[in-house]
């Protein structure tokens, strides 16, 4: 792990909650699994999130943490559900005596802002990723900065394309990029493919094109067939690529291997090149890592990826396809056969700065936890409680008007069963949790029996199910 030299005189080690939204891709999650790798040796990290993808973490990180349904999966009304957040993030700093929670999503839920009118003293800082897109949620922009602490925006590669809503505010700490990837802990190169299964000899390229698009498949099949005719080729995915009815998207004689690792960030020396999407942490982890990448953006509501992917083109850094043209998709990634186009992504890759971001984030969070809120100095915050509480209602009724007229798709029903209450940290059997249709209440390994009666209290709040006490490392109906 890289040292925070400047750090080490810390003797108390402060508990900071880094919790994170549930956004199209891992980016949230793996910004903040990378500054709680930072903070281990001076902080006691805890990571709470809406993200299924927080189930890799506490087995293969080793950090706590603890899931949190998201709005999205609609157990609970809106207002119910913030109410329900801000509950469960009190009960947590209660449990843990945090000194300090900071939150990384497009805008910070009503529940978090609600969390601080009950503990003003704990400071809420909002780790706003930059290059937006000129959405909606940009209206909000100034009641939102007003009702947090601090703003710390992790550095983006493409920063100097920013156009956004967010890139001439002058209201954020801006840091350098924020990456997994980190050469002095990564595998060489016969130690990744070892642990990926990959013969040594062979070549091999990473697919990995993220979610959520309906083009998806043609996507994927446009960039397989850009990788038939490459010579004893393993190609390896992150999910099967298969169509909506189960058939497979390979083309034939392509060696295709699925695999599940995390992080990827520490396998990436086993590959010769990758296709990848154009969101933060993909292309943050690949271009560092030195990979010959080449990126089909991904369109997101917010998220200017297509700005991101074409400032990485622009500078050579990666081949950039036209997302639009399943054509010009197979040609790009065509071209990643040929050795010395291959050479010279890889050497320009060298030129990026470096991503020391989740080092100075971490830096800046534990001075913030040990000083206080109080101490926080460029910020121009809501101070008096019924200023903040009208702000913060006002943002929760817009929200709830964007919601009208945008609501979340919904993917799965809840069950009628009695919650699943669990501390589980193993990833296979939480993932299931996470993914069942039955609910789930996560409880923080270790945590205490005062703890459990007091989110016993909220799940009743928030939906009306009575459960008895007694939690279960393998998962109860109770």
């Amino acid at each position: 792990m890289r040292l925070l030299s400047n750090m080490v005189g810390y003797m108390h080690k402060p508990t900071i909650i880094l919790a994170t939204s549930n956004g199209v891709g891992m980016g949230h999650l793996a910004r903040a699994t990378a500054i709680a790798t930072e903070l281990k040796a001076f902080a006691n990290p805890i990571i709470v999130s809406m993200a299924g993808g927080i189930a890799e973490i506490p087995s293969a990180l080793d950090v706590r943490c603890e899931y949190i349904p998201g709005r999205d999966r609609n157990w609970m009304s809106p207002m119910a559900w913030n109410n329900y957040l801000r509950d469960r993030l009190l009960a947590l700093i209660e449990e843990t005596d945090a000194k300090l929670i900071s939150f990384d999503g497009v805008v910070p839920y009503t529940g978090f802002l609600a969390m601080k009118e009950t503990k003003p003293e704990i400071p809420l800082i909002w780790m706003r990723r930059g290059l937006w897109k000129k959405t909606p949620q940009r209206l909000a922009l100034y009641l939102q900065t007003k009702l947090v602490d601090s703003i710390i925006e992790p550095g983006d590669f493409a920063h100097e394309y920013d156009k956004g809503p967010t890139a001439q505010r002058g209201d954020s700490i801006l840091t350098s990029p924020v990456s997994l990837f980190d050469s002095t802990t990564a595998l060489s190169r016969s130690d990744a493919r070892s642990a990926l299964g990959l013969d040594v000899d062979r070549p091999a390229v990473l697919v990995q094109l993220g979610t959520g698009e309906t083009d998806m498949n043609q996507k994927m099949t446009a960039v397989l067939n850009g990788l038939v005719g490459w010579k004893d080729l393993q190609v390896v995915l992150t999910k099967a690529p298969v169509d909506k009815d189960g058939k497979s998207l390979i083309p034939e004689d392509l060696d295709v291997k699925v695999i599940r690792y995390f992080p990827l960030a520490r396998v990436l020396q086993a590959f010769d090149g990758a296709i990848g999407a154009t969101g933060y942490n993909t292309v943050h982890e690949l271009l560092p890592a030195r990979i010959p990448t080449v990126l089909v953006s991904t369109i997101c509501n917010t998220d200017d990826q297509e700005l991101r992917a074409q400032w990485c083109g622009d500078f050579g850094y990666a081949l950039n396809a036209d997302q639009a043209n399943m054509a010009d998709v197979t040609a790009k990634v065509r071209q990643l056969q040929d050795p010395v186009v291959r050479d010279q992504l890889s050497g320009k890759c060298k030129e990026l700065p470096a991503t020391l971001g989740a080092i100075e984030i971490a830096r800046i969070l534990v001075d913030t936890a040990l000083s206080g809120s109080a101490n926080l100095e460029g910020t121009h915050k809501f101070h008096l409680g019924p200023v903040r509480r009208y702000a913060r209602v006002s943002l929760s009724w817009a929200t709830a008007i964007f919601r009208k007229m945008r609501p979340y798709k919904l993917v799965k029903k809840v069950d009628s069963l009695p919650a699943i209450w669990s501390d589980e940290t193993a990833s296979v059997p939480l993932r299931a949790f996470i993914n069942s249709q039955t609910r789930f209440e996560h409880l923080l390994a270790g945590s205490s029996p005062r703890y459990r009666q007091a989110r016993e209290a909220i799940a009743y709040r928030a939906y009306g199910q009575l459960v008895a006490s007694g939690a279960s490392k393998s998962g109860t109906h109770e």
